[in-house]
């Protein structure tokens, strides 16, 4: 039995690290207030104590309309088990995120808007590319978000490793799930 443990003990370890190391390093979110499509506000707080999914996008970028499907289906899967989905648009007007967002996707859960693009430029990572405004960098970028408010998943687009459909997002997510 021992010989079995001494086996397995590195490998668990191994496996979880990552996700280990990944929570310590990425902290807690910061706090945000911001209109919904219907001009209700939306904060935060209203998400602590459970774990909330956030997609940043806008209406001309190709890979935020090509994940928003599988936001919807990932909204539907976890509804019930204490998970939250929001897209935050970045730098554009109501009527064209409803227009081309909400009427296009018929999302089941909020759109906020983040007119001048701080709520996502404070999600940034401080070692983005140079060349590109902090805000920008979000975009088609997913943080997942633990009910103490720690970020437990943050992906960069990464034109070349494109995850559309959440992959490694809904892993993080079920093994958090999983622990509790």
């Amino acid at each position: 039995m021992k010989s079995i443990c001494l086996v397995f003990l590195p490998i668990i370890l191994l496996l979880a690290s990552p996700v280990i190391a990944q929570e310590e390093h990425l902290g807690i979110a910061p706090s945000f207030e911001l209109e919904d499509l219907n001009g209700n506000r939306v904060s935060f707080e209203d998400y602590r104590g459970k774990y909330l999914v956030i997609h940043f996008a806008a209406t001309w970028c190709p890979f935020c309309n090509a994940e928003a499907p599988f936001l919807e289906e990932l909204y539907r899967n976890y509804k019930g088990r204490n998970v939250e989905v929001l897209i935050i648009d970045v730098k554009e007007c109501r009527d064209l995120v409803t227009e081309k967002l909400q009427e296009r996707f018929n999302f089941s859960f909020p759109v906020l808007l983040d007119l001048d693009g701080k709520v996502a430029a404070s999600f940034a990572p401080e070692d983005v590319l140079p060349d590109l405004a902090r805000d920008e960098v979000m975009l088609a970028s997913n943080v997942l978000i633990g009910p103490d408010g720690n970020i437990l998943f943050l992906s960069l687009l990464d034109s070349r490793n494109f995850d559309a459909k959440l992959v490694d997002l809904r892993e993080v997510l079920d093994a958090s799930l999983a622990m509790r």
